[in-house]
């Protein structure tokens, strides 16, 4: 492999194991990040998915250094936990603008290149509560499953120019978000979870590489979960 990828959020967690993967894959990766310093070894840009400027910035840096990007991992996400009736506008509007309006800007910037070269792979990292629902998550629930519409209505727009569009909806992965949630809580998932634990940000990985290969190249508007079996079915 030699191709371009862009991961955003791709400074910890499941976004810099992605990243990692695609490394050690041979391609030339740029992750985004919106606070703190970028991984080691990695090229980072600097972005804010709810300001367009910093998304058109970052894109340009990271195409600057290793040409138009091909594969593009729509990956980076926040979350502003709280039941209905606390929550706010802007809590809902903020965690929407980020996860789902970002990732539709991300994708709109990429897709232009990808047409022109006739070949590339959007890959949304979106969650497994998308599918199932949770009480105090219904901002980030609905930001999440809204980026299944999204992957499944550009994989009828793009299909045509060999562009690919897949979901990923990950369950209970060790990350930092995973590790704030309440003991209780974190027992509950793994109860419900078939295989009986927590996923590794490796796991994730893995399957982000197949949807980026050619040995998925007849794969699109797919939404595969990588839950240890957790809201299976749905």
């Amino acid at each position: 492999m030699n191709r371009s990828v862009l991961v955003s959020g791709g400074n910890r967690g499941i976004g810099l194991a992605i990243a990692q993967s695609f490394v050690k894959a041979g391609d030339r990766v740029a992750v985004t990040y919106r606070t703190g310093e970028p991984p080691d070894g990695l090229l980072g840009v600097h972005c804010d998915l709810s300001r367009p400027e910093t998304i058109e910035s970052a894109f340009d840096e990271a195409e600057r250094v290793n040409g138009p990007v091909e594969v593009l991992v729509a990956n980076a996400g926040v979350s502003r936990d709280m039941l209905l009736l606390q929550m706010e506008d802007q809590d809902f509007l903020d965690v929407v603008d980020t996860n789902l309006t970002g990732a539709f800007r991300m994708a709109r910037r990429a897709a232009g290149g990808m047409l022109g070269a006739r070949w590339g792979r959007l890959i949304f990292v979106s969650s497994a509560v998308a599918l199932m629902g949770a009480a105090g998550q219904a901002n980030y629930a609905a930001s999440k499953a809204g980026l299944v519409g999204f992957a499944r209505s550009l994989a009828w727009e793009l299909g045509s120019r060999n562009i690919t569009s897949n979901v990923v909806t990950p369950g209970a992965i060790e990350t930092d978000m995973v590790s704030g949630v309440s003991q209780a809580r974190r027992e509950a998932v793994i109860q419900m979870t078939p295989l009986g634990r927590t996923g590794t940000p490796e796991d994730v990985a893995g399957v982000v590489q197949f949807l980026a290969s050619e040995a998925a190249g007849f794969v699109t508007g797919a939404v595969i979960p990588v839950s240890g079996g957790f809201a299976m079915g749905h």
